[in-house]
């Protein structure tokens, strides 16, 4: 680990300053501080912002307002979200450990950084980690790497599933920076990697997330998260689905679904949405819908696999889904 200065935030004021000048905000610091032990990253400055307002759980008729401070455990045992919004709990509840999700905060599961072999192999080429290095997933070990949103410079898998929910669910991400607050679509805060894949988010330099706001509607209490991984516990998706469904008399009126784990961003599957809006909530039709999952998939050579499991993930979770009451 390399030298750096830290110092603790008292007030939102001191923090953003701190920020515009260069610090690296820290809460949790369950990715921030391995990748420092790993020498990933080497920021000169850490700024703790865990003083920081930012840590109730606001409930209102048509929205949840999150604050970025609040440990992604608590707001996954919160009550109200997992009766009104149960995919956020069980995506929350296939995340990391007990141990890491008490430690984790929401704002920091949004920017976790990738788990790609090489990007945390310092030895290896990685333009997210060194840009112009190159990208040795490409040809190299990449079982777990994107098969959507890919470029020739850049194949890793976003890792947060939490964040997946929160794109199927079109959730507004609010920030503050010295200039001012913004409200930005979750969608919009995730950058596809391009020709720039160190560039991971649109967050100006020393902004800062303060809350997450999530609608809720019928269609959110018919909803979950499913996710297939090696091992049963404490790993990454390899592929996984939010799904939530507005269905009347059978027939379904409305679709959200987004998936993770084959992507360098959370993906939203509008095709999959549009498709089945109107369609009768049957095996068949989930089976053909699905289909349209991996539509523009670019395979590696060992995650080809993923081109059919994404689409059997997002089967068995609208069968799932379409069956609560």
């Amino acid at each position: 680990m390399f030298p750096f200065r830290y110092t603790k935030a008292a007030d939102e004021e001191s923090a953003l300053r701190a920020g515009a000048a260069g610090a690296r905000y820290i809460a949790g610091g369950t990715m921030l501080v391995d990748l420092m032990r790993e020498t990933v990253e080497r920021p000169d400055s850490l700024v703790d912002i865990n003083a920081l307002p930012y840590t109730s759980i606001d409930v209102q008729p048509a929205s949840i307002r999150v604050g970025s401070l609040v440990r992604i455990s608590e707001l996954g045992a919160h009550p109200v979200v997992e009766q009104r919004v149960p995919m956020i709990t069980q995506a929350i509840l296939l995340t990391a450990s007990a141990q890491l999700r008490n430690m984790a905060s929401i704002g920091g599961n949004l920017l976790q950084r990738t788990r790609c072999l090489y990007f945390r192999d310092v030895s290896a080429a990685c333009n997210r980690r060194t840009p112009g290095t190159g990208c040795s997933a490409i040809e190299g070990r990449n079982r777990t790497n994107a098969i959507l949103g890919t470029s020739q410079h850049c194949v890793a898998a976003h890792p947060s599933d939490l964040a997946v929910a929160l794109v199927a669910l079109d959730a507004i991400v609010v920030t503050r920076h010295i200039s001012g607050e913004r409200r930005v679509p979750i969608s919009e805060l995730f950058r596809r990697p391009g020709d720039s894949p160190e560039r991971e988010h649109n967050l100006r330099p020393g902004e800062l997330i303060v809350a997450i706001e999530v609608p809720i509607g019928p269609e959110t209490r018919r909803s979950g998260f499913f996710k297939v991984r090696d091992r049963e516990s404490y790993q990454f998706a390899l592929a996984s689905a939010a799904v939530a469904l507005d269905i009347a008399a059978g027939v379904i009126r409305g679709a959200r679904v987004a998936v993770g784990g084959v992507a360098t961003v959370p993906w939203r599957l509008p095709a999959v949405e549009t498709a089945l809006r109107g369609l009768p909530a049957t095996a068949d039709v989930f089976r053909r819908v699905a289909a349209l999952a991996a539509d523009g998939a670019t395979p590696l050579r060992e995650n080809g696999f993923k081109v059919e499991l994404v689409k059997r993930v997002v089967e068995r979770q609208l069968a799932t889904v379409a069956a609560l009451p």
